[in-house]
């Protein structure tokens, strides 16, 4: 993940820069590799560079060649070989980066341009010529992006990947919304990502079909180990994450097999070094067989875990590791280090939401361990229980057309919940998170399935459509993909997989910190959006502490629906409980 901060007519801009470098700064953390920016008319550009893929020639912003078009993204663009071939004419291109393709684009495709690129993104893009300025974010919004303005300059708009840059300067903020495009032409922000799936109202009708759900979450992996530098896998030993990683394990040993270059440009051997400085510079991204025609190969594949001592996660992840013969890095937490991170956590995650905060400071944690050992991306299995309604909550669910409508909710509701956290909890630490679950091609199939297929029945334990996929049972010689002891493991929340005594732990101390007095007697300022209880009280005055009251509008707080429990802990709900009295 890199970092943007970007300012469309400042009328001061020259005199604003050392605030805008200073505000940058602030978010160097998601790119500590190099800071970049440009001035041009009254419109600055600022961006600070974690480098994935163009390592030696792609530092931003991005200029064309005639120095009318200047870019700061943030993201991947998985498809930006395929997109490369389509450009008419013979477009001059100065870096290897998989984001220069975007300036190419938009002569050509104008507003338009977002609809054509396949990964995660946001991007501020300033047309000199025109003074235009387009801004937008990747279709369900897995890098983090705001959008700002100011009572000071009434005439600008602010843009920045992280809220802490846009606070000092703007009285008013909002997430902005993925799937978008803003034109400052037109003042407008429109939708460009119109999937079949979008309307959660229309229950989709198409039959299961298991064989399409395992090819395309193979190609989204497959797509998503665009890279040229050392990458891993997160792996909680639940479904999610150890599916990504078993299906990354086979695309590794496959690439190995096929003798593709590993990162120092040798051929691949068991057991070889890699260092970052011997890594090959080569064009990296899916091809138009929807392959990866050039993959940076690594030797071998890193998968991470973290967890209390003897946590369901790190046991289960120890077991799916074996069996996949990754390279396998276990971290524990103790109670105290979770509690001591939690102020640090809400300044990077920068929300309140019980759910979030509870799960991202284990994942926190990780990624500084992740970051000291030289891996600077990693997939992760966020998505899925949206998707495929995996949450324990599900099993209340009322009929399948309400099954439908709030997997498509809690999808679009992705940005401000699991995927804020994967984002900048692994871009705290310089580290980039990918998410296979949400890829639009996936999600074009997994949405249109016929809802009635994912309700949870007896006999059917949650995402069992998922799991069925992958289970390889009844095909004669074919390899599992996974134990069934973990292709069939009961869903854990992450927050409650790493250790129960951390959720315990954190209820006993908020007990401590808040009064049944400041329950009864809220802060005004916080009107109807009060937390609810003493935790998510205490979590309140912590983030109130760090951000200023325009910033409390971009937090979504969640609890599961259809029960009577409002703590989000999948421990809270009914089933829980009941599958593990039955195990």
């Amino acid at each position: 993940m890199c970092g943007i901060f970007a300012c469309h007519k400042h009328p001061e801009v020259h005199n604003f820069k050392p605030q805008a470098l200073q505000l940058a700064k602030a978010i160097r953390h998601r790119g500590p590799d190099w800071s970049g920016n440009v001035i041009a008319n009254d419109t600055i550009l600022t961006h600070e560079r974690l480098s994935i893929v163009g390592i030696d020639s792609g530092a931003q912003p991005l200029v064309n060649k005639e120095e009318t078009l200047f870019l700061a993204v943030n993201g991947e663009i998985y498809n930006h070989r395929i997109l490369r071939k389509q450009l008419k004419g013979d477009p001059h291109f100065k870096t290897h980066s998989d984001c220069e393709v975007i300036l190419h684009l938009y002569p050509e495709h104008d507003i338009n341009t977002p609809k054509l690129l396949d990964g995660m993104f946001s991007f501020v893009l300033y047309d000199k010529e025109k003074d235009r300025t387009i801004a937008a974010r990747d279709p369900i919004g897995i890098t983090s992006f705001y959008q700002g303005w100011s009572s000071k300059t009434p005439g600008a708009v602010y843009f920045a990947s992280e809220l802490k840059c846009l606070h000092p300067v703007c009285d008013k903020i909002i997430s902005f919304p993925p799937g978008h495009v803003y034109d400052s032409a037109t003042g407008k922000t429109t939708r460009y990502f119109e999937p079949t799936w979008w309307d959660g109202d229309r229950s989709p009708t198409n039959p299961i079909d298991y064989k399409l759900i395992r090819t395309t979450l193979e190609q989204s992996v497959r797509k998503r180990l665009m890279a040229e530098v050392p990458y891993g896998v997160l792996l909680s030993g639940g479904l999610d994450s150890s599916l990504i990683a078993s299906i990354a394990a086979r695309e590794t040993a496959k690439a190995r097999k096929a003798g593709v270059p590993v990162s120092n440009g040798a051929t691949a051997q068991p057991n070889e070094n890699v260092h970052v400085s011997e890594l090959k510079h080569e064009l990296v991204g899916i091809d138009d067989t929807g392959d990866l025609s050039t993959i940076t190969a690594l030797p071998e594949l890193h998968s991470f875990a973290i967890g209390l001592v003897g946590s369901p996660d790190t046991i289960a992840a120890r077991r799916a590791a074996e069996y996949l013969g990754t390279t396998h890095h276990e971290f524990n937490f103790t109670l105290q280090e979770g509690l001591d991170a939690l102020r640090d956590v809400i300044y990077h995650l920068e929300t309140f939401d019980v759910t979030t905060i509870r799960a991202s400071t284990p994942m926190y944690l990780l990624s500084r361990k992740i970051k000291a050992m030289g891996v600077k991306m990693v997939l992760s299995g966020e998505g899925s229980d949206e998707v495929f309604g995996g949450y324990l909550y599900f099993h209340n669910a009322p009929s399948k057309a309400e099954f439908h409508k709030e997997t498509v909710q809690r999808v679009k509701n992705l940005h401000l919940a699991d995927c804020l956290r994967a984002n900048k909890s692994t871009s705290a630490w310089g580290v980039e998170a990918r998410v296979p679950f949400l890829d639009k091609q996936f999600l074009e199939v997994a949405m249109n399935i016929d809802p009635e297929e994912k309700l949870i029945k007896p006999g059917r334990i949650e995402k069992y459509i998922l799991r069925k996929a992958f289970d390889t049972s009844d095909e004669p010689g074919a390899e599992p993909y996974l134990p069934d002891d973990i292709l069939w493991r009961q869903k854990e929340q992450f927050s409650d997989g790493v250790g129960y005594g951390w959720i315990d732990v954190l209820k006993d101390t908020a007990e401590k910190m808040v009064t049944d007095e400041q329950m009864k007697n809220p802060k005004p300022e916080w009107g109807s959006d009060a937390p609810d209880s003493k935790e998510g009280y205490w979590y309140r005055c912590m983030f109130d502490e760090q951000f200023p009251a325009q910033c409390a509008p971009t937090v979504m707080r969640w609890t599961p629906k259809w029960s009577n429990a409002t703590d989000p802990s999948g421990r809270a709900i009914e089933s829980h409980a009941a599958s593990y009295q039955k195990a």
